[in-house]
């Protein structure tokens, strides 16, 4: 990471400035500029705490939606980058930024944006095994037609805006076993991406910091990946394992069985 504030002549407005160039380089990669398909950004900034009230001023935090409407959109509307009109901005500091994430080179930032779909007329089978914890089955096959299968404690929940969320994988409150209890009511989910032909994994509302935990290990070395947003998702694949909260262990595959 570059030591950005070795030089004591940076400042809030050069902070943001930096941030907005690198932001219109990103927007400006994304399907040629157009922009038309961009959904949102999520913007990570990973600075010192020391250093953190300088990028609180440069992003305007105490000013909702400052930053969006008043410095993102303009530069997109300079560059005829043709944002959708509800498109979001959410603005996180955190120490761990996901694989997907673009590092900004000389500053404490990283930055993912999530586009819509068109969906394609693929279809899928997989398998979630449950190797840790107590579900109501030991394994589930879930399907591409099944829309959002939602991950939890107990099968029937209310959510806390009072609407009723049923989970199809649900670990129950009356279970003995340990890893139940650190499972969110509202945990995850699992949806199909029929433009991308694979399933992929959201954390919910009670499965992202500062409430529970969703971290994905996959098998091909890359670090545990920590899911820190409900808006992006991660792409599962062969022997991905995901841990909800602190030690229930879910397992994805697309064989029936484990041992085969």
């Amino acid at each position: 990471m570059f030591d950005l504030f070795n030089d004591k002549k940076k400042d809030a407005k050069e902070i943001r400035n930096a941030l907005l160039r690198f932001i219109k380089e990103q927007l400006q990669k994304v399907e040629g500029g157009e922009g038309s398909n961009i959904k949102g950004l999520l913007l990570y900034i990973t600075c010192a705490e020391a250093d953190k009230h300088l990028y609180e001023s440069a992003l305007y935090m105490e000013e909702e939606d400052r930053f969006k409407n008043d410095e993102i959109q303009k530069i997109a509307d300079d560059y005829a980058i043709a944002l959708p009109p509800r498109w979001t901005l959410e603005m996180m500091f955190t120490d761990t930024l996901p694989a997907e994430a673009v590092k900004a080179k000389t500053l404490y930032a990283a930055l993912m944006i999530s586009t819509t779909k068109k969906p394609m007329l693929k279809e899928g089978t997989a398998y979630i095994h449950v190797l840790n914890g107590e579900a109501e089955k030991k394994a589930y096959t879930i399907t591409s037609t099944a829309g959002k299968i939602n991950i939890g404690r107990e099968s029937k929940t209310q959510t806390a805006e009072g609407f009723q969320r049923e989970n199809a994988i649900a670990f129950p409150s009356s279970s003995g076993n340990e890893s139940n209890r650190s499972v969110s009511r509202q945990h995850a989910h699992i949806e199909w991406d029929g433009e991308v032909g694979a399933f992929y994994l959201y954390a919910d509302e009670g499965g992202v910091p500062p409430l529970n935990k969703t971290k994905v290990r996959t098998v091909d070395g890359q670090p545990v990946k920590s899911l820190l947003t409900t808006e992006f998702g991660h792409h599962l694949k062969e022997g991905d394992q995901v841990i909800l909260g602190e030690s229930a262990l879910l397992q994805f595959t697309e064989r029936g069985s484990l041992n085969t």
